[in-house]
């Protein structure tokens, strides 16, 4: 049974800075420089005709990790992200998969125009087919993934206000 997942960061840059910045390639190296983790690259980039798309790989040492998921994974954590943006309507898709988990999370991401700034929101669903603990690696990953959006979400103010 998949886990759904709902997740809210705000901002007070309005939402055609914030989307400006989720598809600059420079934007993204700097993001996984600081938040990428362990062997964290941008693997492809494609902007063209309003759509951008880009690949990450994301990465974090068995030593962060819980017992449970040092476990299952037996060592490093490897993330593949994968995100297509629309600027008609600053909306996205996000593909994550994580190697040697069977499973994923699939979902949408909006940025929108919300009071003085703008709201970045991710709904989707995070699926592990491993009986007996998938829902407990759900949990986890969705714990971890709401982390980290609120980590890039203060990355990207800082960014925003260093190149205004």
């Amino acid at each position: 049974m998949a886990r759904r997942i709902e997740h809210l960061t705000t901002s007070s840059w309005p939402a055609r800075d914030v989307f400006a910045a989720l598809v600059d390639e420079d934007y993204l190296r700097e993001r996984l420089e600081v938040l990428g983790g362990k062997d964290a690259a941008l693997e492809a980039y494609t902007s063209a005709g309003g759509t951008t798309s880009y690949q990450l790989r994301q990465g974090l040492s068995a030593e962060q990790l819980p017992s449970m998921a040092r476990g299952v994974l037996g060592g490093d954590l490897v993330i593949h992200r994968a995100e297509a943006w629309t600027e008609a309507g600053r909306t996205g898709t996000a593909e994550v998969t994580i190697d040697g988990v069977p499973g994923r999370l699939d979902g949408t991401l909006t940025v929108a125009d919300r009071g003085e700034g703008c709201a970045l929101t991710l709904t989707g669903q995070i699926k592990v087919s491993i009986p007996l603990v998938g829902g407990k690696i759900e949990a986890m990953i969705a714990e971890q993934v709401v982390k980290l959006l609120d980590r890039e979400n203060e990355f990207t103010s800082a960014w925003l206000a260093r190149h205004a």
